[in-house]
């Protein structure tokens, strides 16, 4: 029965889909470590994010206008964080709780304020799925691969691309140099604070992203804490994924899967899918630990700079 489930092309659809409110972040936060700053606050991004597509895309009836918006209030609040914590050098970890916390509240409030206690309506546009000529027409991959939402897809390209700009590109060099070694960085000419501040807002814009799928690609409407932990789900992929693109997109489809699977396992007798969805989990724990191979955070991560000493 369970090669019959793991067979199933749909399955596989389901933790593509899953698996990408999760890879957005969770890259997002990569560059941000690799720059050196502890980012917990892409819950609370994934929320402003997720808020402000639907608003925008009510306000222009557009949902691609509506992304835009979210995009730009991401890099807004994250913004705000690198400020915070880059040029003040304020604890990142609080900062960034008391993001989340706010976001929590400043969306449950605006959703209240402006689309009343019955919530968003139902005539808001949406991202488009698409439906990729030829590929959908492959066995077990098209109907896995070919019909996703537009996000699922960028997804996918950012990955590649940030996996390339990081490990292949002189900037993203720079940027992992500031995380390893801020004061040999410093030494060498580079910009400490301007790597961190891009690195912080690379990674609120692609959580906002993150966050835009969750509205716009999968509900078409925004509800109260809607992201419903993902942001801190996504940072243990992250972890898991040893701090890169790619390692993390593997966390996220693993997180993915285990979601999935439990919801095919539901009703079937003999079997917790609360065990099937707490399995990552154990994983990311034990790659901290180094049991399931060493996972070792950028040497400068969570430690403020200041160039002025």
């Amino acid at each position: 029965m369970f090669w019959h489930i793991l067979s199933q092309p749909e399955l596989w659809a389901a933790t593509l889909a899953m698996a990408t409110p999760l890879a957005l972040p969770a890259l997002g936060g990569t560059f941000s470590e690799r720059s050196g700053v502890t980012n917990i606050a892409m819950e609370g991004i994934m929320l402003i994010g997720a808020f402000f597509g639907v608003y925008f895309a009510y306000l222009t009836n557009n949902a691609w206008l509506g992304l835009v918006g979210a995009l730009v209030a991401g890099a807004l609040i994250s913004l705000i964080f690198a400020w915070i914590t880059v040029s003040i050098g304020a604890n990142q970890v609080v900062v960034g709780m008391g993001i989340n916390i706010f976001a929590a509240g400043l969306t449950t409030f605006m959703l209240n304020t402006i689309f009343g206690y019955g919530g968003t309506p139902p005539s808001i546009p949406h991202l488009p799925n698409l439906n990729i000529p030829g590929l959908s027409r492959i066995p077990f991959v098209g109907p896995a691969l070919g019909q996703q939402n537009v996000v699922v897809y960028i997804m996918l390209l950012l990955v590649l691309a940030g996996h390339y700009f990081l490990f292949h590109t002189n900037l993203g060099l720079r940027l992992r140099a500031v995380g390893e070694n801020p004061q040999a960085a410093d030494t060498a000419g580079l910009n400490v604070w301007n790597l961190r501040y891009l690195g912080v807002i690379i990674g609120g814009i692609l959580s906002s992203l993150g966050g835009v799928y969750l509205s716009l690609g999968l509900l078409n409407s925004f509800e109260p804490n809607m992201s419903s932990g993902r942001g801190y789900i996504a940072l243990a992929a992250m972890i898991f994924g040893k701090w890169t693109p790619l390692g993390s997109l593997g966390a996220a489809l693993l997180f993915g899967f285990a979601t999935a699977l439990s919801i095919y396992l539901k009703g079937t007798p003999h079997v917790s899918t609360n065990i099937v969805q707490m399995l990552p989990y154990a994983l990311t724990i034990l790659a901290l630990t180094g049991l399931v191979g060493r996972s070792t955070m950028p040497a400068a991560d969570g430690t403020p700079y200041d160039p002025r000493k």
